[in-house]
């Protein structure tokens, strides 16, 4: 039997060592073209920020998504030692974020302390994410007749998981560490099939109904009270180049959407166009012109050339 594997390993010629010394070989040259070093500082870890995700989400519901053990006199010391040992770990990958983006060899003072005040600006904003993400919990509880009660929605619903990650996500893109506010972003992207990019601005009493499929890009602005439901794509409608040939990157080329507007499933709304307040947007419509408040635009209607 012994000599049937070695037999078989021999026939089977990997060419490891050869593999491994081309890849050595690729990654010099990238290093190269990116002008860095030749050990580059660390990235932040999406296994950690999983961790840090749920630590917080557990911290803002500690009855819901955290212990289901906790007595009322233990929910304080519970939450407490899980801001602790979570934000903790936010600060590491903070400071792999912004040494990273210094580009130099070791992290530098200033962004050791740069990263003491970015985690502590974002856990100050903590109470305010949590009565924002109230506000999106009672209005998919109110907007969906199958809901049965708030806990339900809370613990069921993939719209409020993403809009809980993005609120999370925002704060720390305002705060300046893009890249974590955009990993933590795609970690609910990954398991819901909704991306909403960190840097999209969002008011309250949002709600995502079933939501697979559902896109909202970077500079998307979306006002009070809005419903959207599956594989509604609020995006660009094209993308500018510079004299190079290069994509222009932060140009405003994302929706406005006003305050208690409707958006029904498949519908594909494109660039800097504004959606009036208390409009209903149909089913696959496709929009790239703005409607004036309280359209009701469907698919035989989006040659209508309103503005606002």
């Amino acid at each position: 039997m012994k000599r049937s594997r070695d037999i078989q390993i021999r026939s089977t010629n990997l060419e490891i060592d050869d593999i491994v010394s081309k890849l050595r070989a690729l990654r010099i040259a990238s290093l190269e073209s990116r002008k860095r070093h030749d050990r580059p500082p660390k990235l932040p870890s999406r296994k950690i920020l999983v961790g840090v995700a749920e630590g917080l989400s557990a911290a803002l519901f500690p009855n819901r998504l955290g212990s289901s053990e906790l007595s009322d006199e233990g929910i304080d010391h519970y939450v407490g030692h899980t801001l602790n040992v979570t934000l903790r770990d936010l600060l590491v990958q903070i400071q792999h974020e912004l040494h990273y983006s210094s580009g130099l060899e070791t992290l530098s003072v200033e962004d050791r302390e740069k990263s003491v005040a970015i985690t502590q600006a974002f856990a100050k904003r903590l109470p305010e994410i949590r009565a924002l993400l109230d506000t999106d919990i009672i209005a998919a509880y109110e907007g969906d007749p199958a809901a049965r009660n708030v806990d339900e929605v809370l613990v069921c619903y993939p719209g409020i998981m993403a809009i809980t990650h993005y609120r999370l996500a925002h704060e720390l893109h305002k705060l300046g560490v893009p890249l974590i506010a955009r990993m933590i972003s795609e970690i609910a992207h990954s398991v819901t099939g909704i991306e909403i990019h960190p840097g999209a601005q969002i008011g309250g009493s949002f709600f995502i109904d079933h939501g697979t499929g559902v896109v909202i890009g970077e500079t998307a602005i979306i006002g009070q009270n809005v419903r959207l439901y599956q594989a509604v794509t609020l995006g660009a409608k094209r993308f500018p180049v510079d004299e190079n040939g290069t994509l222009v990157k932060g140009n405003l080329r994302h929706p406005i959407v006003e305050d208690d507007v409707v958006i029904y499933a498949g519908a594909t709304i494109l660039g800097r166009i504004t959606i009036g307040h208390g409009s209903t947007i149909g089913g696959n419509v496709w929009l790239t012109h703005s409607v004036p408040p309280g359209s009701n635009i469907t698919q035989v209607q989006t040659s209508y050339k309103g503005t606002v």
